[in-house]
């Protein structure tokens, strides 16, 4: 009997990457485009949406249920947030650094670049000014209204009342074993949704794809071509180098972790979105060892806390903007824009466009014009696409890091899930 092919999930979006780029360069500035394909890549990005906060709630619900244990709870808390504080500050050195080395801006000719209309952005940035410091930031984490901040999508608050409800399921002992039960019930049927959902993810990036090359072009890159290389070298190193330092502590290799989920990473760099593989990397890193109270707790936490790619993208577009207008950055303000990022960046993950949002909230603290963010808006989508897959991989090391670091992860089913993962064909179906 002929053996049937079947096209890994992985191929399946790159095809619809390749599509939508030809299909959106062919139609540049054509306006049936959007009126046609965006719907495609909208109702994919709702059907993620619509499934990662039961995700969350259920299996967050389960893991704390299951510990019972305050005090473990808040020693993983406290040194999950010392790990995520460390790792972004080094993203944004190094995104200092790299500007500074590269100079990506020097000779930039502004009367070449196009200008995008970023108004929507200083408009949130405004927005995230008046509420948003540190004390706002907390207080936020503890929601009035649990339905509306699961509508809003407010992933600490969720995390908040998820912990406290799976301490108070774990608190009444056998009463609570039915709503533990139905709990690991919605868990398990959600992370089945999870899974068809991802059948629809080529035509997703196909549609969100076109619509982005129909509206930019692939001319917007050209003059600012060097700050796209910068960037994308910068998070390559960042990827290879320090979380490959930091994989290489805990007895994880870069690589193999790169490997198990290159589905999720080249789906998270096709539509510029975290949220979209949420629940494939709590699934998976679930079946590699780590147990599931670290997994429901960390890579949710990671999406406000942890966004390695967005810290050294706006570190380097800071400086790019600073030498595009020929101001030069004394060794003070750069310390300055480093301590602004680690606040700024922190616990906005739901804001649209976070990245020029934190640098609106940013660049003014050092002097910078507001409206050079302005010529690099238009490519963008562009750099973004990197960030979030670094982003990606930064929280999937983490739930490792976090896993070995509380003594408690599964080497040997690591050890079984890559073995097993090295053994099956390359055109095995996702």
């Amino acid at each position: 009997m002929k053996k049937k092919f079947k096209i890994s999930l992985a191929w399946q979006i790159v095809i619809g990457l390749v599509l939508g780029v030809i299909v959106g360069a062919v139609f540049y500035q054509n306006e049936n485009v959007v009126t046609y394909l965006q719907p495609l890549g909208t109702i994919f990005l709702n059907l993620i949406k619509m499934i990662v906060v039961p995700i969350i709630v259920s299996t967050l619900i389960v893991g704390v249920a299951g510990t019972g244990d305050m005090k473990q709870l808040g020693r993983l808390g406290g040194k999950t947030l010392i790990y995520f504080e460390v790792i972004t500050t080094i993203a944004i050195v190094i995104g200092i650094l790299a500007a500074n080395i590269f100079q990506p801006g020097a000779g930039i000719n502004m009367n070449e670049l196009q200008q995008t209309d970023i108004s929507t952005y200083v408009d949130t940035a405004h927005a995230v000014e008046e509420d948003g410091g540190p004390f706002d930031i907390i207080v936020g984490i503890v929601p009035t209204n649990v339905v509306s901040a699961m509508a809003s999508g407010n992933m600490l608050a969720i995390i908040f009342f998820s912990v406290i409800f799976g301490l108070g399921v774990a608190a009444i002992g056998e009463r609570g074993k039915p709503v533990l039960a139905v709990a690991q019930g919605v868990a398990d049927a959600m992370f089945w949704v999870t899974n068809l959902v991802m059948k629809f993810a080529p035509i997703g990036v196909f549609g969100l794809i076109a619509v982005t090359v129909s509206k930019f072009g692939l001319s917007s890159l050209i003059p600012l071509g060097k700050l796209a290389l910068l960037v994308y070298g910068a998070m390559i190193f960042f990827v290879i180098v320090v979380l490959g330092i930091t994989a290489k502590l805990v007895k994880i290799n870069i690589f193999t972790l790169i490997k198990v989920v290159k589905d999720e990473l080249i789906l998270a760099f096709s539509t510029s979105s975290s949220e979209t593989v949420l629940p494939r990397l709590m699934e998976k890193t679930e079946k590699m060892g780590c147990p599931r109270d670290i997994v429901s707790f960390v890579i949710p936490t990671g999406y406000s806390f942890n966004l390695d790619g967005s810290t050294l993208y706006q570190a380097i577009a800071a400086i790019f903007i600073a030498q595009m207008y020929g101001i030069e950055l004394s060794l003070m303000e750069q310390i300055t824009l480093i301590l602004v990022l680690m606040i700024t960046s922190k616990g906005i993950a739901g804001v649209p466009g976070v990245s020029f949002v934190v640098l609106l909230a940013t660049l003014g603290s050092v002097g910078i014009p507001l409206e050079g963010l302005a010529f690099i808006a238009g490519i963008d989508r562009i750099l973004d696409m990197a960030r979030t897959a670094v982003n990606v991989v930064g929280n999937t090391l983490s739930v490792f890091v976090m896993s070995k670091w509380e003594k408690r992860f599964d080497q040997g089913q690591y050890d079984a899930y890559v073995s097993n993962l090295s053994a099956q064909p390359t055109t095995q179906k996702a």
